[in-house]
C-alpha cells in the first residue's frame, strides 16, 4: 500500500500571525497585508495619542481615546488657548468626530479632530500648514502629573489658629510664642513660688537677696 509522501512544513502560517500581529498593534493606522512581515512605524503624534489614550485607566489599549483624556491633551499641549481654541470647541469637535455609537475616537478619527482645530486655531495658514502646527504641539509629549495641592490660606482659618487671641483654659495650654505646653498646659500645676499667678517679676526678689555681697567691708 503506498502512501503520499509527507509535503514539508510552509512558514506561511507564522508569518500571517506576526503580520496580522503588527498590524493589530498599529492601532489601525495600517492594514499590513496578509503575508506581510514589515512592522509598521509608529510615530511621534501616534505615540503621544497612546500616553494619553491610556492615562488614569489600567484598562486602556492605547487604540481608542476618552472625551477626558481628550480634552486633558489638548489642554496640556497647549491647543487651548482661551481665545481661538476653547474647552467648548474642543469638547464639541471630539463629539462631530466620534462614532454616534462609541465613546472613543480612534487614532485616525484623532487626526480629523485635531485638523479641525489647527483650521480654527491657525486661520492665516493653509489647512496643511495649520494641522502640521496642531502636531508639533502635540508630538512627543506626555499627560502633566499634576503635584500635590498646597492649601490656600483661609482668614477663617488664621483666625481659629492664631494662639494669641485664645482665651480662658485655651490660652493656659500656649506659651507666648504659640508653642503648645504639653501636658503642663492640661493639668493644674500647684504653683509654690509664692508670686501671685501673673507677676510679671516672678523671681527678682530671689535674684536680690542671693545678690553677691563681695566687696563689702565687714
Amino acid at each position: 500500500m503506498s502512501s503520499a509522501p509527507l509535503r514539508p512544513h510552509s512558514n506561511t502560517q507564522s508569518k500571517d500571525r506576526t503580520s496580522k500581529r503588527l498590524s493589530t498593534e498599529s492601532n489601525g493606522t495600517s492594514d499590513g497585508g496578509v503575508g506581510s512581515s514589515t512592522p509598521v512605524e509608529v510615530t511621534a503624534l501616534e505615540e503621544s495619542f497612546r500616553r494619553f489614550a491610556i492615562h488614569g485607566d489600567t484598562r486602556a489599549t492605547g487604540k481608542d481615546m476618552h472625551g477626558k483624556n481628550w480634552s486633558k491633551l489638548c489642554k496640556d499641549c497647549g491647543v487651548i488657548d482661551g481665545k481661538n481654541i476653547t474647552l467648548t470647541d474642543v469638547d464639541i469637535v471630539f463629539s462631530k468626530v466620534k462614532k454616534k455609537s462609541c465613546r472613543t475616537i480612534t487614532f485616525d478619527e484623532f487626526k480629523m479632530a485635531l485638523g479641525e482645530l489647527a483650521r480654527k486655531k491657525y486661520k492665516e495658514k493653509s489647512g496643511e500648514e495649520a494641522e502640521a502646527e496642531v502636531f508639533k504641539l502635540i508630538e512627543g509629549k506626555a499627560p502633566i502629573i499634576a503635584g500635590v495641592t498646597r492649601a490656600v490660606a483661609s482668614p477663617t482659618v488664621s483666625r481659629l489658629t492664631d494662639t494669641t487671641k485664645f482665651t480662658g483654659s485655651h490660652k493656659e495650654r500656649f506659651d507666648d510664642t504659640g508653642r503648645g505646653k504639653g501636658k503642663a498646659g492640661r493639668v493644674d500645676v500647684v504653683d509654690t513660688s509664692g508670686y501671685v499667678s501673673g507677676y510679671k517679676h516672678q523671681g527678682s526678689y530671689e535674684k536680690k537677696v542671693n545678690k553677691p555681697t563681695a566687696g563689702r567691708p565687714m
